[in-house]
C-alpha cells in the first residue's frame, strides 16, 4: 500500500495496490471464486482486499447477490482508471528494477582538477564502453571542495588529496602522484633530467597558492629539508601553471598528473629528488551513503585501478 499525503486535505490518501488488483480481477472474471484463483489467494482474502479498497474510497464498487456479481455504476467508471493506475505502477517498478540491475543512470562525481587531465579520461572511456547510456557529471573542485560536495550529496563520491577526513567520510587510496618541475625548452633548467629541491632556491617559481591542497603538502615536506622556495607567481590550479610555463613566464612545481603528454611539446618535465615529494589521491564517499548502481559501477572501476 502506497501513501500520498496531500497538503490541505483532511486526511492522507492511499493507493491500495492489493485492493486494485482484487477489484480488477473480480471485474475480469465475473466472480469472487474465479478471481481469487486467478490472483492465487483465497476467496476470503480477496473479499477482504476489496472491502478495504471500498472503505478507503468510501464508495461501493461491486454489488454481490446470491446469484451474480456486478460492478456498480461507480465501479464501472473507475475500472479504466484502476487498470491504468496499476499498469503505470507496475511499469514504474519494472523500470526501476531493470535500471538498477543494468546499472543505468546519471553519476555525479567530484574530483581535483589534475585527476581530470590524465587519470580520469582513461577510466571514463572504459566506463562509457561498458555503460554507453550513462551520463557522468564531473564537479572539479579543490580538495576541500570535493569533500564538501560529497558531504552535501552533490556528488556520490569524489577524488581528492589524502589528508584529515570529516568523520562522516571514508577513503580508499587510489594512486601516488609525484611533484615535478616543468619548464619550457628555452629555460636554463630545461636540459636537466633531475634536480634537488635546494637547486630550485635561486629560481623564481610558479607555485600553488594557499587555497590549493598542494601547497600545505609541499610546505610540510620541504620544511624538514630547510628548503625555502621563491614563489614569484601563485596559482590555485595546476592547469594555470602549465599555461604560464608554456607561454614562457617561468618554471613551475606541479603534480605530474597536471602535464598532459603531447599537449605542450615545448614543456620539459624534470624529476625532483632529495626528497621525492608525492601526494596520494584517494576515493572518498559517505560512510552511511549508498551509491546508486551506476555510481557503484564507476567506483569499482576506480578501485580496481
Amino acid at each position: 500500500m502506497i501513501h500520498f499525503d496531500h497538503q490541505g486535505g483532511e486526511r492522507a490518501l492511499k493507493i491500495d495496490t492489493l485492493g486494485l488488483e482484487a477489484f480488477i480481477a473480480i471485474a475480469d472474471h465475473g466472480g469472487f471464486g474465479r478471481a481469487a484463483r486467478a490472483v492465487h489467494i483465497t476467496q476470503t482474502a480477496l473479499t477482504r482486499r476489496l472491502q478495504n479498497l471500498e472503505a478507503l474510497l468510501e464508495v461501493k464498487l461491486v454489488e454481490r447477490t446470491t446469484r451474480q456479481v456486478a460492478l456498480t455504476s461507480v465501479g464501472r467508471s473507475f475500472l479504466p482508471q484502476a487498470r491504468r493506475l496499476l499498469a503505470d505502477l507496475t511499469a514504474a517498478f519494472v523500470e526501476l528494477r531493470e535500471t538498477g540491475q543494468a546499472q543505468r543512470g546519471t553519476v555525479t562525481i567530484a574530483c581535483v582538477p589534475t585527476a581530470g587531465i590524465q587519470y580520469l579520461p582513461r577510466i571514463l572511456q572504459e566506463y562509457s564502453a561498458r555503460h554507453p547510456e550513462n551520463r557522468v557529471v564531473i564537479l572539479d573542485h579543490a580538495s576541500r571542495g570535493v569533500a564538501e560536495a560529497v558531504l552535501a550529496r552533490e556528488a556520490e563520491f569524489g577524488i581528492q588529496i589524502a589528508g584529515p577526513l570529516h568523520p562522516e567520510l571514508a577513503s580508499a587510496p587510489l594512486l601516488e602522484d609525484r611533484f615535478v618541475l616543468i619548464c619550457r625548452s628555452d629555460h636554463p633548467l630545461a636540459k636537466r633530467t633531475r634536480l634537488s629541491w635546494k637547486e630550485l632556491a635561486s629560481h623564481p617559481l610558479i607555485l600553488a597558492g594557499e587555497v590549493s591542497g598542494n601547497r600545505p603538502l609541499l610546505d610540510e615536506a620541504l620544511r624538514a629539508q630547510t628548503v625555502a622556495l621563491r614563489p614569484f607567481y601563485e596559482v590555485q590550479r595546476s592547469s594555470t601553471a602549465v599555461g604560464l610555463v608554456a607561454a614562457g613566464v617561468g618554471a613551475a612545481v606541479v603534480p605530474s598528473l597536471a602535464v598532459q603528454q603531447g599537449a605542450y611539446p615545448r614543456i620539459k618535465v624534470v624529476a625532483l629528488t632529495h626528497p621525492v615529494v608525492s601526494r596520494t589521491l584517494v576515493l572518498i564517499s559517505r560512510k552511511t551513503g549508498h551509491l546508486s548502481p551506476a555510481a557503484q559501477a564507476l567506483y569499482d572501476l576506480f578501485a580496481r585501478r
